[in-house]
């Protein structure tokens, strides 16, 4: 039986995210910052996009960025980059959000999944190389993994797998600002990477946004022209392209932003760890000598490689959805990331995928569940979060 947290107390409620408390920190230079914006009466791309990109190439150690409408266009702004057309085959992972797979589609070209690591839910580099190996994918031009909650992929193996089959490297890097493999920063692994700023991120706008960092300055260009209905002029069109561009006002609260986000990260880090301790003393996590079933919650792994900086933390649960449902009666903000792997998804059903094709996917999809994870999270409210799953089981 599990046993009662130390020094928990009972709480009203605990938010899954509660953006409130960052943006009293940050509310003068963010207010000050938007009025910066409204004063120039520049409000689409120009100084403060540029600006932004140059700090977050900095940031991300990369040559060049491209600020875009929403992390979906900047996927399919480096896919499209990288080469990729319409009949191409493009490797990901079927667990993560939709954006990863749509975008691939959307550039005219088939996903193609492979299973993920049970133990890092990041797609599995021995499981791609299994694919490349026996040649069922002749048409496949892009690796495209993703560094789920925050967590980079093996990129070593990746980049080795990329050079060997002569592959563009991607990073969906939505989720995973601020995060390392070895000593390089997400963002500069691949030939290009694509963020998202969606509001709940580790970098978050105000509204969508997104942006690709990469080291060709031709790939820089070509994304410019593709963000901007593909011409490089006004009233010019080299090509087809989209209505990508970023809006200033999110471009300067960005730039505020960006100040913080590394020490938001590692308060995400911290949070962690102080769940990490607090599921080993309430008895609810096995150990290494115990069977994998034999305590009701699982913790994933960091590798001993990555820099994780927690954008969800997320535990696999016996009777998940029960016990999702006892903490929000609780008000203990919690949320299913993701509930159908993107093989099961209906859009797809093109692709001839099967339940059971991809299993490790397919369990994650049942029992994954995030708890409250954000900077300015208190050490009383993780106590109650897991005082209530531990309730729950007893």
């Amino acid at each position: 039986m599990p046993a009662s947290v130390p020094g928990s107390q009972t709480l009203d409620s605990v938010p899954l995210l509660d953006l409130q408390r960052q943006y009293e920190q940050i509310r003068a230079e963010v207010l000050a910052a938007v009025g910066r914006v409204c004063a120039s009466q520049h409000y689409i791309l120009g100084a403060e996009v540029e600006a932004l990109e140059r700090e977050l190439a900095s940031f991300c150690g990369a040559k060049d960025a491209i600020g875009c409408a929403s992390g979906t266009d900047a996927l399919w702004l480096a896919l499209v980059a990288a080469g990729i057309q319409p009949g191409d085959h493009v490797f990901t992972t079927p667990f993560s959000f939709f954006a990863s797979a749509s975008a691939i589609a959307r550039a005219g070209a088939r996903p193609v999944f492979a299973d993920i690591d049970p133990l890092t839910f990041n797609l599995d580099p021995a499981k791609v190389e299994s694919h490349l190996r026996a040649g069922k994918h002749r048409a496949l031009r892009a690796l495209l993994p993703v560094h789920l909650y925050g967590q980079c992929a093996d990129m070593d193996a990746f980049s080795q797998l990329a050079k060997e089959f002569d592959l563009a490297l991607i990073e969906d890097a939505a989720q995973a600002i601020g995060a390392r493999w070895r000593d390089a920063s997400a963002g500069s692994l691949g030939e290009s990477a694509a963020f998202s700023f969606y509001p709940t991120k580790n970098l978050s706008a105000y509204g969508d946004a997104g942006l690709v960092t990469t080291n060709s300055a031709d790939a820089a260009a070509h994304m410019r022209r593709l963000r901007n209905h593909g011409g490089s002029r006004r009233y010019v069109h080299e090509e087809m392209g989209w209505n990508s561009r970023l809006d200033a006002i999110q471009a300067a609260i960005l730039r505020v932003k960006l100040k913080f986000v590394d020490g938001w990260n590692q308060s995400r880090r911290e949070r962690a760890a102080k769940y990490d301790q607090l599921f080993a003393a309430s008895g609810l996590t096995s150990t290494g000598q115990q069977p994998e079933n034999a305590a009701p919650i699982r913790l994933p792994q960091t590798s001993e490689h990555a820099h994780h900086v927690f954008h969800q933390y997320v535990v696999r649960a016996y009777r998940r959805d029960e016990l999702r449902e006892f903490l929000t009666a609780r008000k203990i903000g919690n949320e299913i990331y993701y509930p159908i792997p993107l093989h099961l998804q209906p859009c797809f059903i093109y692709l001839g995928h099967l339940e059971g094709d991809f299993p490790e996917a397919e369990r994650a999809a049942k029992e994954v569940l995030a708890l409250p994870m954000f900077p300015e999270l208190i050490e009383e409210e993780q106590r109650w979060v897991v005082q209530s799953i531990a309730d729950f089981y007893c």
